[in-house]
């Protein structure tokens, strides 16, 4: 599989481009929602226990695989604005080795995107415990 995420060549530089050209926060929150409608549903037997990812106030489930020595992340969440949330984090880390995955400065990207300010300090603590967890497991394939 190639690509950052769902199968396709979306990168984090694309994420902060497009993001720039919305003046208002609403027209950003609308484009991430849109993100995670591409994200595909996870299958059933996926959103289990033990993919939960604790700290979110949504519910949001994340599996992996590993090929080739990068891994692949698919997630998924009850909550829209969280799916596009995930669709931002994976573009992030999808398809790195676990290694990059470890290296890549996920708060200059946010910061980039100038997204945890406006996040509820829950939404924020939720994405930082998706983050957590995606490092997590790439910690387990170093």
């Amino acid at each position: 599989m190639s690509g950052n995420r769902f199968g396709t060549d979306i990168t984090t530089d694309d994420i902060v481009e497009a993001l720039s050209f919305f003046d208002s926060w609403e027209d950003r929150y609308k484009y991430i929602i849109d993100l995670g409608k591409e994200l595909p549903a996870l299958a059933p037997e996926h959103r289990s226990e033990v993919n939960l990812v604790r700290g979110c106030q949504s519910q949001v489930w994340l599996t992996y695989r590993e090929e080739g020595g990068r891994l692949y992340f698919e997630a998924d969440s009850d909550a829209f604005i969280v799916r596009g949330l995930l669709g931002v984090v994976l573009a992030a880390y999808n398809g790195r080795s676990p290694q990059e995955i470890q290296a890549f400065d996920i708060t200059a990207y946010f910061d980039s995107l100038n997204l945890l300010k406006h996040l509820s300090a829950t939404r924020g603590n939720g994405l930082q415990a998706m983050v957590q967890r995606i490092k997590a497991l790439a910690a387990t394939q170093s």
